[in-house]
């Protein structure tokens, strides 16, 4: 479904400032696949959401998508394939429109080229917006004309999520999207997530600063560090795998300590 090959990105080239943030980096994944990707600050990750979401060009390599090759689309245009989940819960929503405006919006992002009038509101889709919250208990299936800024960030979070998967997108990016949430509200929100995604079998990339949730989420987990993959483990290996087995591993790959106070505090 997602093949990135030989992707490399640096920034400020030519300066001082010159930063190889992606270097030289190859992925795939299978359609269904729920990977996690960890590692310390700056490593890459959101980076390389930015480049799957096109928010910038690579200076090398292909990225293709449900065998399409997308890297030069309009990071509009990829925005109806890709849905995307960020750490702040004020991005990604209107939040001077209502819950129903911010779903119906999204809902139809899929069919407005062909129907430019589908954004109507109407009595059908609010009910199926109505129905989807409801299955969470969060408390906001009732409040479909509350301006989502009023909203608690994990309802918000909740309405993020269905956003992005009510029409089903090709690949579901979720940026550290629990991570702003205190911890009960994280679990809860983390719950949720899985369970749509296993509900409708969606390709999934999420990025999370805790390690025992990056090895008990999906089925796969990937280590980044300096813009390169440097663990890819799954199946038993994964299964048998601790938070102190995946730091001993990055510490012998490259040679020195974990750095992020975020991973080493979560447990």
């Amino acid at each position: 479904m997602l093949n990135i090959q030989n992707v490399t990105k640096t920034f400020e080239k030519g300066t001082v400032n010159e930063h190889v943030a992606i270097r030289n980096l190859s992925l795939s994944l299978k359609k269904g696949e729920f990977v996690t990707i960890v590692g310390s600050n700056g490593a890459g990750k959101s980076t390389l959401f930015n480049a799957i979401c096109g928010s910038f060009l690579p200076d090398c390599g292909h990225i293709l998508l449900d065998g399409k090759d997308i890297t030069y689309e309009k990071e509009y245009k990829r925005a109806h394939d890709i849905g995307r989940v960020f750490q702040d819960p004020m991005k990604g929503t209107a939040p001077n429109m209502t819950i129903e405006e911010n779903l119906a919006l999204a809902y139809t992002r899929s069919v407005t080229r062909a129907n430019p009038f589908s954004t109507a509101i109407t009595r059908k889709k609010t009910e199926l917006f109505r129905e989807n919250l409801a299955r969470y208990n969060m408390g906001i299936e009732d409040r479909m004309k509350t301006r989502i800024g009023l909203l608690s960030g994990g309802q918000r979070q909740v309405v993020t999520l269905l956003m992005c998967t009510l029409s089903v997108p090709k690949l579901l990016l979720l940026d550290e999207h629990t991570a702003a949430l205190d911890p009960a509200t994280a679990e809860k929100v983390m719950e949720i997530t899985k369970t749509i995604v296993s509900e409708n079998q969606i390709t999934t990339l999420m990025i999370t600063h805790n390690l025992n949730q990056s090895l008990s989420t999906g089925t796969r987990t990937i280590m980044m560090d300096e813009g390169e993959i440097i663990l890819d483990i799954a199946g038993e290996e994964r299964d048998r795998m601790t938070m102190e087995d995946l730091i001993r591993m990055y510490s012998m790959k490259r040679q020195k300590d974990f750095d992020n106070d975020r991973i080493l505090l979560a447990r």
